[in-house]
């Protein structure tokens, strides 16, 4: 897996782009804005709809604004009970890990004022983070399918336009919470407290919040 991490570092970093395993499903990264355009033509994909920036608890801890208490909900749902969750939050827009970024990469990473960070989504995912962060070379990713077709829980349901356009292929088998209805990862905004989408694991999640925090109950 760290060979796997490593590779696929090193293939987006020379301006590639790779399709990995997450546990909620496969996903493209890319970080040149070549690479990002590819994707974003392979899947038909609006420039409106952005993308996350690829990150740990140590991107996140370092690059949202949040308070203690909307950290704590993070670390409880993402570290005490181990679910995959995007964290969208208001970002620090001067920290030198993101003004590595091209321009246009970092306008289809980002949202008024907002970016979203995937967290707790694998092994191979979390060590490609921790990659990134240790050479302070971010990257940029998205769920590999076609603009609003559903998630793809293996590379051989991957649709051949988007296989075209991978320079690295990461096949781990099924991802860990395949679905018959499509579902990604769940996205809750935590500078507004919203819930963004609806995606795996959403009512543990949702009662994690709840129950520990009084947060989200609908």
């Amino acid at each position: 897996m760290a060979a796997d991490a490593q590779h696929v570092f090193e293939v987006v970093r020379d301006g590639g782009v790779a399709l990995i395993p997450l546990d909620v499903a496969y996903a493209l990264v890319a970080v040149t804005p070549q690479a990002v355009q590819r994707i974003y033509a392979a899947k038909g994909r609006d420039f409106s709809k952005p993308m996350g920036i690829v990150g740990g608890l140590a991107a996140h801890d370092a690059l949202h604004q949040l308070d203690d208490v909307r950290r704590a909900m993070i670390r409880a749902v993402t570290v005490a009970h181990d679910l995959p969750l995007s964290v969208v939050a208001p970002y620090r827009p001067d920290h030198k890990y993101l003004c590595r970024l091209d321009a246009f990469v970092l306008r289809q990473s980002t949202l008024d004022g907002t970016v979203n960070l995937l967290l707790n989504a694998g092994a191979l995912r979390a060590r490609l983070a921790e990659l990134c962060w240790e050479h302070g070379e971010p990257m940029v990713g998205t769920s590999a399918n076609v603009s609003m077709a559903g998630s793809r829980y293996a590379v051989r349901d991957v649709d051949r336009g988007i296989l075209e356009i991978c320079d690295l292929v990461v096949d781990y088998g099924v991802s860990k919470y395949h679905n018959m209805t499509g579902l990604s990862s769940t996205i809750v905004d935590f500078g507004s407290m919203r819930v963004v989408r609806r995606g795996v694991c959403f009512e543990r999640i949702r009662a994690v919040l709840h129950e520990e925090f009084a947060a989200i109950t609908d």
